[in-house]
């Protein structure tokens, strides 16, 4: 791997502003891969194999750590950080990746393109702190990649959208901005829009590419981890695997952020509580009998605060009832001391 300063790999000011004496000796690394027992760090001297100091959960790729060169110590506040609703019945977060720039969504000019997907994905993004970047792929096989290139750009103004030939380097080299100079970007979206092409084109390598059903345009997996890798601009790019399920929780802000002109609407609403569903005064229903709003844009709004209202609500149950189980288990702990030796505080 060509070497890198800490500069190069990512570290500013910020990181540096969260160190203290008591950190002195200990040296700062950047995780590349996180596996169920064990971290994998990047260092401006090579690689480094880790023991966690916590669960593995608690870490990302992309993650900054302080590391005495065995275990990682203590891990840095990230300047964005990318998390959503673990899939399953647990009710917990998921960290997806930590400390990136800018999030490519990755879709393609087919029957993958969704509204709705793409707003979840913006949603994500604004949440995590991190810029968002449309990426269509399979532009030069659609009819027309304009029309493609427009929805995207309608979805926010905060958004910059690039269609593009995955297969064609040239093509490619248009994400270099969002990739050099120790910037980071990651990559999430569907299997089979061509992620592992992209990242064969940003950083040299060979990853196994593979095709899609053409009836739903739907792929296989390709990347089945996720890792940080270096581009050929001096930048880093962390691939994801295709998610099935992107479920939101806290991310209040960053949906406000993505249907800002809903949110603009529902706060001149004659009624603070106001359903948007009839109500005298309602302008927002005001601006749909209007044509100035899609109906279907505020079914998926409303779609997604009730996502992410109940999705925030179990999470945060289940935080409650976990310091509430370890304050149980350190009480009985501290009783059993004084019963087996009444002189212990």
């Amino acid at each position: 791997m060509t070497e890198f300063d800490l500069t190069g790999l990512g570290w500013s000011a910020r990181f540096a502003r969260q160190l203290d004496d008591d950190d002195a000796g200990l040296t700062p690394v950047r995780l590349s891969e996180v596996h169920r027992d064990r971290l994998r760090a990047l260092t401006p001297e090579g690689t480094l194999t880790l023991l966690p100091s916590e669960s593995t959960g608690a870490y990302a790729v992309g993650d900054w750590v302080l590391s005495d060169g065995t275990r990682a110590i203590r891990r840095l506040e990230p300047s964005s950080d990318l998390s959503r609703r673990a899939a399953g019945r647990e009710a917990k977060l998921q960290r997806i990746a930590a400390n990136v720039d800018t999030l490519g969504i990755v879709t393609s000019c087919n029957a993958d393109f969704n509204i709705a997907r793409l707003e979840r994905y913006l949603a994500l993004a604004h949440t995590a702190g991190c810029l968002p970047l449309v990426v269509l792929t399979k532009a030069d096989m659609a009819k027309d990649a304009g029309d493609y290139l427009r929805r995207a750009q309608r979805l926010s103004p905060l958004v910059t959208a690039l269609a593009l030939d995955a297969t064609d380097p040239d093509e490619v080299s248009r994400l270099a901005p969002w990739c050099r100079d120790g910037q980071t970007l990651a990559l999430v979206g569907s299997s089979g829009v061509g992620k592992t092409t992209l990242r064969n084109a940003l950083t040299g390598e060979h990853e196994l590419t593979r095709g899609i059903r053409e009836d739903d345009a739907k792929g296989r997996h390709t990347t089945t981890a996720r890792s940080l890798v270096p581009t050929t601009t001096g930048g880093w790019l962390i691939d994801t695997p295709g998610m099935r399920e992107l479920q939101l929780a806290e991310a209040d802000e960053g949906i406000g952020a993505v249907f800002e002109d809903i949110e603009d609407l529902a706060r001149q609403c004659r009624f603070r509580d106001c359903a948007h569903a009839g109500e005298p005064g309602c302008t927002v229903q005001a601006a749909i009998d209007s044509g100035d709003l899609d109906p279907d844009r505020l079914a998926r709004w409303e779609k997604l605060r009730r996502e992410d209202r109940y999705n925030s609500e179990t999470v945060a149950e289940a935080r409650a009832r976990g310091k509430a189980f370890g304050k149980m288990v350190r009480e009985v702990s501290t009783i059993k001391k004084r019963r087996r030796d009444p002189g212990a505080p």
